[in-house]
This record gives C-alpha cells, sequence and structure tokens, in this order.
C-alpha cells in the first residue's frame, strides 16, 4: 500500500506564499504521474498541477505563472511552490500519485486571507 505524506499548508495573508510536500512511501520514478488536485468547499476536485515521470509538467490555467511543481527524487517527494496566492486558491489540496491505479493523500488545508 502506498503512502503519501502532505504538509505545508496553512494561513497566509493574499499575495504570499506557501510551498506543500507530498512524501511518498516508494520511489517516485514507479509511477507514472503526481501532482495535487484541490477542492473548494462546494466545489468538485480540480486538477492544479502535475509533473510526470518523465519529468515534463502541467498546470490548470487559474494558477499557471503562480504555482511550480517539482520533486527531489532522492527524498521521493514532490512539492507545490505558491506564490502570489489569492482567496480564491483557498482549499484542501490532495496530493495524488498513479500507476495502474491512483492513490490519495489524507489533503492539507489552504486558506488565503484578503
Amino acid at each position: 500500500q502506498v503512502q503519501l505524506v502532505e504538509s505545508g499548508g496553512g494561513l497566509v495573508q493574499a499575495g504570499g506564499s506557501l510551498r506543500l510536500s507530498c512524501a511518498a512511501s516508494r520511489n517516485i520514478f514507479t509511477f507514472n504521474a503526481m501532482g495535487w488536485y484541490r477542492q473548494a468547499p462546494g466545489n468538485q476536485r480540480e486538477l492544479v498541477a502535475r509533473i510526470f515521470s518523465g519529468g515534463s509538467t502541467n498546470y490548470n490555467d487559474p494558477v499557471k505563472g503562480r504555482f511550480t511543481i517539482s520533486r527531489d527524487n532522492a527524498k521521493n517527494t514532490v512539492y507545490l511552490q505558491m506564490n502570489s496566492l489569492k482567496p480564491e486558491d483557498t482549499a484542501v489540496y490532495y496530493c495524488f500519485a498513479g500507476d495502474i491505479r491512483i492513490y490519495w493523500g489524507q489533503g492539507t488545508q489552504v486558506t488565503v486571507s484578503s
């Protein structure tokens, strides 16, 4: 069973930054992709960013230019650097990892105050 442990959420003012971390219990190269979804109250879960095993990345339009996904292979960890945060970024952020199935982290709350 794969475990994904997230950290780094919290409360920040608009314009501020946070970095989320997602540590996997196995070598992250074994996953086809890893990344982050988020879910705000009353909304569906939406993709934020993902990084593929080959290193390519993609981002959902609302976060392009502000968020950066990266990974540290030695630490089996994926990061999401979030800059220029907006109140509409407030959500629970979930790490995921995919091979023949999708694994999820427990979620971490990000709250951006105006």
